[in-house]
């Protein structure tokens, strides 16, 4: 039977699905701009139309992030916040909300932390699962030993440069959904989105059933529009940390649930209700 965590996952997809629409998700950084803004901005982005809440673990070396998350880690470290603080948001709002949430982190604090009480911890507070962009699926057995008899998910990553053999290879083991990076480089926004997206998402869809879901360069409506159709669901997260930064202190809450739900219209099949 599957457990609560993973059930939070194809539930949030199983609604986007029905509703006609891809399935959009938000990624915040913990600590950003400041600890006692995370829970509003993060219920702002579900009142927005998020699907699935990823939760960003401020960390020193985020290989795999532009800019924007960069310096969004760095301002939630100067903030004293750790893995156990996003953990205890993470639990508030799967609480408050009944929200499918995530802890998107590296692959240090996670160990460091242990695994066999990252899933015990996420279990109680019914945190979905994990994404870890520098944990190579080759490379994940005693996380995978410690999460799956709780029936939580981590959440493999796979580049447009990912050969056909190792997604026919790995594609059958993964859980909650496969993470379509749209191009090689960091996360971060971009103008434009190119067909290596689309591509992917063809190859991954002849190994697996989950929700293919694509990210890295995501930001904006236009962007989203151009994949309906393609994938079952969206990234967005340097676009969504941009949008707090720019926004007035006393509007920032409101500026992320307008920019959310713009994706999440922009998601809708056409004719759709």
């Amino acid at each position: 039977m599957t457990a609560p965590g993973r059930e939070r996952i194809e539930r949030a997809f199983a609604k986007a699905r029905a509703d006609g629409r891809m399935a959009v998700v938000v990624g915040l950084t913990v600590g950003f701009p400041d600890r006692a803004s995370t829970a509003a901005l993060a219920r702002a982005a579900i009142d927005g139309g998020a699907d699935v809440l990823e939760l960003v673990v401020p960390f020193s070396d985020p290989l795999a992030d532009g800019t924007t998350v960069q310096r969004a880690s760095e301002t939630a470290l100067r903030g004293g916040v750790t893995l156990a603080h996003c953990i205890a948001e993470g639990a508030s709002l799967a609480a408050d909300r009944d929200a499918a949430v995530l802890l998107m982190g590296y692959t240090n604090p996670f160990l460091q932390y242990g695994f066999t009480r990252l899933a015990s911890e996420f279990a109680s507070a019914n945190i979905s699962g994990v994404i870890v962009p520098d944990m190579p699926a080759e490379e994940s057995a005693e996380l995978d030993a410690a999460f799956g008899p709780r029936g939580l998910a981590r959440i493999d990553l796979y580049a447009p440069t990912t050969p056909d053999a190792r997604l026919a290879r790995l594609l059958p083991s993964a859980r909650g959904f496969v993470y379509c990076v749209a191009l090689t480089g960091v996360t971060g926004a971009r103008s434009e989105l190119g067909d290596e997206a689309i591509d992917l998402v063809r190859r991954v869809r002849a190994h697996t059933t989950l929700p293919a879901v694509v990210g890295f360069g995501i930001s904006t409506p236009a962007h989203v529009r151009s994949l309906r159709g393609v994938a079952d669901g969206v990234v967005v997260a340097s676009a969504a940390l941009d949008t707090i930064a720019k926004a007035p202190a006393a509007e920032r809450a409101s500026a992320l649930r307008d920019f959310v739900r713009s994706l999440h219209d922009a998601g809708a099949r056409v004719g759709a209700a």
